[in-house]
């Protein structure tokens, strides 16, 4: 098994960088061309954001890729390049790291990242691991003048990640008490899988102008809807109304979430790690925006300042978000 202290530190991320199709050591600057260029970073401690007893090395890497890279979508910057740092402590070795960064990689290939950089360094508090990431924002990308009417429009169901999370964390309270939590991992597999490898769609600034639909908005749902709402009115000065009927949810989520009496709508609103984009899309681009991008959901519309951020539950009576 090798061991950190015998490669010594610049051998092991040669080590890591072998086949991947990116050069270690080079770092590599990138054109703006007009456009304007966006910086996102992201930190993720072991114990706090993640718990290396349920959690993948390799889908903790990609995750930690795939959160960075949406901030940077959010800002409608396509992927540019990336820069991570390892905290690593004594109880992981190198098999370990290389499992982690396959992930690093494999998101690092699928976001279309021009470069990638290592740098590892000793840690007394467990695995940390630091993510910053480059983009440019094309000229062709600028934000359209928002407008009440504009409608919200969501890249994937809310709410799962918080759900698969507590299926996890049920499943380590059965193992630590000699039980088996197979039946429940198997079943609601996709909520687990939403915490642990959040899907954002790749490319979709790309796309986004490609089609010619031009969002008058964009955020990245990270901390639940309500936090993504609250940032979109107060970026755009405008309100915003969701209807829960209208909110896209995983299967199994109600399912578990009166097992567990947990509201998936509340999940939704307020649980966290979705990494799903929040467009607000001019109402005039609907047939386009429908047809080009289907895996979206329309949950609601801007609204005038007055109203504020609010939930439309399904008998029509409006929720202000704050009180949620």
């Amino acid at each position: 098994m090798p061991d950190f202290g015998q490669m010594g530190r610049r051998e092991a991320i040669k080590q890591l960088f072998e086949g991947t199709g990116f050069e270690p050591f080079r770092t590599s600057a990138l054109e703006a061309g007009g456009g304007c260029a966006v910086s996102e970073s992201r930190m993720l401690l072991e114990g706090i954001d993640f718990d290396l007893v349920y959690f993948p090395l390799k889908h903790l890497g990609y995750k930690s890729v795939a959160a960075v890279t949406g901030a940077l979508y959010q800002h409608l910057a396509g992927a540019g390049t990336l820069s991570v740092v390892l905290g690593i402590s004594a109880k992981l070795d190198f098999n370990h790291i290389k499992e982690l960064w396959s992930g690093v990689v494999a998101a690092a290939r699928e976001f279309g990242y021009r470069s990638l950089g290592l740098e590892l360094q000793p840690s007394r508090n467990g695995l940390a691991i630091s993510v910053n990431a480059t983009g440019i924002v094309p000229i062709y990308n600028a934000f359209a003048a928002p407008a009440s009417k504009d409608l919200l429009c969501v890249s994937g169901a809310l709410g799962a990640a918080y759900l698969g999370l507590q299926v996890l964390e049920k499943g380590r309270s059965k193992f630590e008490a000699g039980q088996d939590n197979r039946e429940d991992l198997e079943r609601y597999r996709m909520l687990v899988s939403a915490y642990l490898r959040p899907e954002i769609p790749a490319g979709l600034p790309a796309q986004l102008g490609e089609s010619g639909i031009v969002p008058s908005a964009a955020m990245l749902v990270d901390r639940g809807l309500a936090d993504a709402l609250q940032r979109l009115c107060a970026s755009t000065g405008l309100g915003a109304k969701v209807y829960a009927d209208r909110i896209p949810f995983e299967g199994g989520s109600f399912e578990l979430g009166k097992a567990l009496n947990i509201d998936p709508v509340g999940a939704a609103m307020n649980g966290g790690e979705d990494f799903q984009l929040l467009l607000a899309v001019p109402i005039g681009q609907y047939e386009k925006f429908r047809h080009d991008f289907q895996s979206f959901d329309i949950i609601g519309h801007l609204a005038q300042s007055d109203v504020g951020a609010v939930l439309v539950s399904p008998d029509g009576l409006e929720h202000p978000i704050d009180n949620l």
